[in-house]
């Protein structure tokens, strides 16, 4: 197996990460919905993109430094909210967390986090920002927003396309679940893991920590699946976010958007920024990708709220692509899970390096030294989206 020092790619660490990690968890990171074709286009449409290399250009003092919605980032990437990651690595959104602080960039807790809200904040100094599930119980998600305000989160990530549930096979099959139930595929399969079944011995956070305990009536696992197969709301529309607004006080993203006129109701609706997302091509399958969305949303919203974008990005020429059509910066996600599944917050840290190694390469290759001054100068007409309306 190679040692950290090797790994020169995110492609590396999904390797690694596949054989260090139970089958259930690593196919529900590297899996989409349906025919999984939205999973796939959302990384192959960066392939088609093309840079304009330009030669002999002062090349030296470099900087990718920026802001995301008002905080400051070393370079335009956070890492996005994924379930789970406590079941990729053991404390898994605690060190990731801590990675992210020590690299500079922001770090998105899922409310479907094994770790809560309270460890993640006892692991890090940072401002990380917390993603919001809206579920029926109202009173809830109020004390869920009030937890992160305590935390002192610097931004409530809204993710608005799942109301319900896309159709993911790899997940009805594996009988998806933290911890794996006691089958005998299961347990044949973890044998074959000992590292992360040893890590799992020594922590005590094995189930969903921003929801055992909090929820009325949910005390156990056996609680948490009836509840959460009750609880996310369909109902859920506009007219709710102002409520949440409200309630946070403070910076609002809207995640899941993927249509223009979506995203002028975000702004009209008074969020400060929206993420260009099909959830990793794990809800509507058959649908754009990402980067084909993102210059007609763009268009839209004229600059009147900050764009971010998901999906697909997994090196930093897919990011830089991605700033320079007009993107305020990206969130990745299943390239940190493959990082921390391989080598737990070393290999976040790395893979974030990686990242911004690439990113920086390309930068310099193209003309450029500042990331601000970065835009579709840098991309060779004729191989990008444009608007479509």
């Amino acid at each position: 197996m190679a040692s950290l020092d090797k790994m020169t790619s995110v492609e590396d660490f999904k390797k690694v990460a596949k054989r260090r990690i139970p089958r259930m968890f690593y196919q529900y990171v590297d899996s989409g919905s349906w025919t999984q074709s939205t999973y796939r286009r959302n990384h192959d449409d960066f392939g088609s993109i093309l840079f304009r290399q330009k030669v002999l250009v002062d090349m030296d003092n470099r900087s990718l430094a920026t802001k995301m919605v008002g905080q400051d980032v070393k370079m335009p990437i956070a890492v996005a909210p994924t379930g789970f990651t406590g079941m990729v690595h053991a404390n898994g959104e605690m060190l990731a967390a801590k990675a992210c602080e020590n690299f500079g960039i922001p770090y998105t807790l899922s409310t479907m986090s094994i770790c809560s809200i309270e460890d993640v904040r006892s692991a890090t100094s940072a401002p990380f920002w917390f993603q919001l599930y809206v579920m029926r119980d109202r009173e809830f998600i109020e004390n869920l927003i009030h937890r992160a305000k305590e935390a002192h989160c610097g931004a409530l990530v809204l993710t608005a396309d799942l109301q319900i549930v896309g159709q993911r096979h790899c997940d009805v099959k594996n009988g998806l679940s933290a911890p794996p139930k006691p089958t005998l595929a299961n347990i044949l399969n973890l044998m074959t893991k000992p590292s992360w079944c040893l890590g799992m011995a020594k922590t005590k956070r094995r189930s969903f920590g921003n929801i055992i305990g909090h929820a009325r009536g949910v005390d156990n696992m056996d609680d948490f699946f009836g509840w959460t197969k009750a609880q996310f709301d369909p109902t859920l529309s506009w007219k709710d976010v102002e409520w949440i607004k409200n309630l946070w006080g403070g910076k609002l993203i809207i995640k899941g958007v993927l249509d223009p006129e979506d995203a002028y109701q975000a702004y009209e609706h008074g969020a400060d920024a929206v993420i260009v997302s099909n959830h990793g091509g794990r809800q509507l399958d058959d649908t754009a990708s990402t980067i084909e969305m993102l210059p007609s949303i763009l268009e839209r919203v004229g600059g009147k709220l900050e764009v971010f974008l998901d999906g697909g990005v997994y090196s930093g020429q897919s990011a830089l692509k991605a700033y320079a059509l007009g993107a305020n910066g990206v969130f990745i996600g299943r390239p940190h899970l493959w990082g921390l599944g391989a080598y737990g917050q070393e290999g976040v840290e790395k893979v974030l390096s990686i990242l911004y190694d690439e990113m920086d390469r390309s930068m310099a290759f193209c003309g450029k030294t500042n990331i601000l001054d970065v835009d579709k100068e840098i991309l060779l007409p004729g191989t990008y989206p444009v608007p479509k309306w």
